[in-house]
């Protein structure tokens, strides 16, 4: 008796990756969100390609460099040998949040490049954690000389005073000032692996939303469900885009779903209104 093997569909294989916190390949999960636009995609490849990449690194420097020395190897090589930056001419184009792309035109948005760059970082034994700072996506390195912050976009480190000058519209949009005013500190905790790759997912996510890409934007929402099952807004935009699609029975079941456990959501009455529009479409 032979017996067939069934490959992982890759939301399924997604899913596997993204189940534990404790162990949470962040590169690997990055890398696998371009298979719903490059179906053939060898994510082990891609994870081949940046181990060389390591390698590369590291026989640039001595195992004993200090810290500072390792940061400053890492940037001469990531932004000036390489090449690595900000895709200032295409900023909005999906192929800048995946990583296979991102390793052939060396060109990307801040959150794939702080996800390449930190496993650059971390294979030569540096402190550094991702940053989700307001409208930019940062990373920072912990030296023995104290905190550096650095712009994956370009490579260039922010002092205090410059970070607090771009924090700043961010406060005052959202009433944080005088008497409620945040910490900078509040603004620089690391990000977990997990809302990392949401950041990158709700990125695809508006660029598809705006182009009314209702396919894509299914792949991307069927991701964010099973990375953030409890986060019920993205259980809700998941059924409005079936709906989209007229796939109704799922549609009425995510928002039901979404009513149910959503109990003070603002928008209840609006997707109780969706929700009567979708059950009508069904009994048609």
């Amino acid at each position: 008796m032979t017996f067939a093997l069934s490959t992982p569909s890759p939301l399924d294989y997604f899913s596997t990756l993204v189940a534990d916190d404790a162990h949470f390949p962040l590169l690997e999960a990055a890398a696998s969100l371009a298979q719903d636009e490059y179906p053939e995609l060898d994510v082990q490849q891609v994870l081949g390609d940046v181990d060389q990449l390591q390698a590369r690194l590291q026989r640039r420097l001595a195992k004993d460099a200090p810290p500072i020395q390792r940061l400053r190897a890492l940037n001469q090589f990531f932004y000036r040998d390489l090449g690595f930056g900000g895709n200032v001419n295409n900023y909005y184009d999906a192929d800048n949040s995946y990583l296979n792309v991102l390793l052939r035109t060396r060109k990307g948005i801040p959150i794939s490049l702080a996800v390449l760059w930190l496993e650059l970082a971390q294979s030569l034994r540096l402190e550094v954690a991702g940053v989700g700072f307001p409208g930019h996506f940062l990373v920072k390195v912990t030296l023995p000389q104290g905190q550096v912050v650095i712009d994956p976009f370009t490579g260039q480190s922010f002092s205090r005073e410059e970070l607090v000058e771009r924090l700043e519209p961010y406060q005052r949009a959202h009433g944080l000032v005088d008497d409620y005013e945040v910490p900078l500190g509040l603004f620089l905790q690391p990000c977990p692996a997990r809302d990392i790759v949401a950041r990158m997912l709700r990125n695809l996510k508006e660029i598809h939303r705006t182009a009314e890409d209702w396919p894509r934007l299914l792949a991307v929402s069927e991701r964010l469900v099973r990375l953030l099952p409890t986060v019920w807004d993205e259980l809700r935009d998941r059924g409005l885009v079936l709906a989209e699609l007229s796939h109704y029975q799922q549609a009425e079941r995510d928002l039901a779903t979404y009513l149910a456990e959503a109990d003070d959501a603002p928008d209840r009455e609006a997707m109780a209104a969706r929700l009567r529009d979708i059950r009508r479409s069904l009994r048609d």
